[in-house]
């Protein structure tokens, strides 16, 4: 009877006070999913593994799964591209609730967002090149790569000369250094120092961290499934989520896959996108069994169907180690 209550989705009315870590924990067992990629390049294996263990992630507890296409700046995004990563992920088997959510359709959201923040007064204008903040001396405490808080310490005549040349800005979060702590379902505790991210680039369009904190809010995904070079980014959206009022979602980043060199798989690897493998042998079925294997859910060669590798599938005994993709000759 419970487990029908809950897949009926009256959880939120479960309100009884002593019963609070049971709605915890039942949220963290049914937790919606969804996988988001941008449509500028086909899926390689890499991208087609992580979208079918998000896909198990959630159709494995009974949650929805949402699938949304990150096209945040047209001039890159391509409608074929796109069509032909929904076939790729239609061929090995996922299927998802609709509608496919499209971020450039969501500007609006993302301008109130940014807007709610500014009301806040957090945020200031950014009018350094990529070049000028490689340059410069780290932020004490932050990442590789962190935004040392030039602009931040500007005077207001530095700023009114900076806008009177008419170089464009970008926009910034003054994340006042806060250290954020989220737990990871495969990393455990991750531990950051915000920076101050950008938030609407110097060309008027929103970052990728303020939009998909607001997407995935508003979609209602409950755990975020990724590839684990996104994992420094987490700190960031958690952060985003609690300023702007919402749900911090649950994460689990899985390990990437790596060519032979070891380094993060791409075209110079071979054989990588389901188009340059069927022709080689190497099709929808075969793939999905190559990648089920990877992470124990299935022997080498063994074909199993979706269903029972749902049955199969736990979390908690996925490898954390990247996988070498070897392409076939």
């Amino acid at each position: 009877m419970l487990v029908g209550w809950v897949a009926g989705r009256t959880l939120p009315h479960f309100v009884h006070a002593g019963c609070q870590n049971l709605v915890g924990t039942l949220r963290r067992l049914m937790a919606d999913g969804r996988y988001a990629p941008s449509p500028t390049g086909a899926l390689h294996v890499g991208n087609l593994r992580t979208a079918l263990l998000a896909w198990c992630f959630a159709r494995s507890t009974g949650s929805r799964f949402r699938l949304r296409v990150d096209d945040l700046d047209p001039a890159d995004a391509r409608p074929d591209l796109e069509a032909a990563q929904l076939r790729d992920l239609a061929a090995i088997g996922l299927d998802w609730d609709q509608p496919v959510v499209h971020q450039s359709e969501r500007r609006h959201a993302h301008d109130t967002a940014i807007a709610s923040l500014e009301a806040m007064g957090r945020t200031y204008e950014c009018w350094c090149t990529r070049r000028e903040i490689r340059e410069a001396p780290r932020a004490p405490h932050g990442p590789p790569g962190a935004y040392p808080g030039t602009c931040r310490r500007l005077g207001e005549a530095e700023r009114a000369a900076n806008r009177a040349s008419g170089r464009p800005a970008a926009l910034r979060l003054d994340a006042l250094g806060e250290e954020v702590v989220v737990h990871d379902r495969l990393r455990g505790e991750v531990r950051g120092v915000v920076d101050d991210l950008v938030l609407r680039r110097n060309d008027g369009i929103p970052s990728y961290n303020l939009a998909t904190v607001v997407d995935d809010a508003a979609a209602g995904v409950e755990e975020v499934v990724r590839a684990d070079d996104l994992l420094d980014t987490t700190p960031r959206q958690a952060l985003l989520a609690r300023l702007l009022d919402l749900p911090v979602p649950a994460y689990a980043h899985v390990p990437l896959v790596v060519g032979p060199d070891g380094k993060r798989l791409a075209k110079r690897h071979g054989a990588v996108s389901l188009a340059e493998l069927t022709p080689v042998g190497v099709g929808p079925m075969e793939l999905r069994a190559e990648m089920a294997a990877s992470v124990g859910l299935c022997e080498p060669g063994e074909h199993v169907a979706l269903d029972e590798l749902l049955e199969r599938f736990d979390p908690d005994r996925l490898p954390t180690e990247p996988w070498t993709w070897e392409a076939p000759p």
